[in-house]
């Protein structure tokens, strides 16, 4: 079986220097690699190719034959690390939570242990005949949250 250790070193050292982050990493039993990363202003196929080469230039296939696909984190897809947070924030996102909730905002900070997404909410102000949007910051730890995908919005 593969050493996923051995290729989270290789991903690593091509990592180093460079803008690009781990997304994720995952080996399986029947040694398939799958390699996801990320850029804040997204990743150029051939980047995912020289990857794979500085990989595969690592890992022997004469020791153990193995499948290795390396890819970006799609834009639809759930933020899985800290990082994407970081680089979406200012962006739309939805956050699906524990509780059922699913809510639509602008991400505007992120710690390691929460984020907080302003979401325009109807507020009736005293005195006011009619309600009117007003935004609403909510902090939410990462424990409360299912998912938060970045929302693509067209114009």
């Amino acid at each position: 079986m593969i050493d996923k250790k051995a290729v989270e070193q290789a991903v690593n050292e091509w990592l180093e220097g460079k803008e690009y982050f781990l997304v994720d990493l995952t080996v399986s039993l029947d040694d398939r690699i799958v390699v996801v990363i990320d850029h804040a202003e997204g990743v150029w196929i051939e980047d995912c190719a020289e990857l794979s080469r500085f990989i595969e230039e690592r890992i022997d296939r004469e020791d153990e034959d193995y499948e290795l696909e390396v890819g970006s984190a799609g834009l639809g897809q759930p933020f899985k690390v800290l990082k994407q947070y970081e680089i979406h924030v200012g962006k739309d996102v939805e956050v699906q939570l524990k509780d059922g909730h699913k809510m639509q905002g602008v991400l505007t900070a992120v710690s390691p242990d929460s984020f907080e997404v302003t979401v325009e909410k109807k507020v009736k102000e005293e005195g006011m005949k009619r309600p009117k949007m007003v935004a609403t910051p909510i902090t939410l730890t990462y424990d409360e949250v299912v998912s938060t995908k970045y929302v693509i919005k067209m114009k």
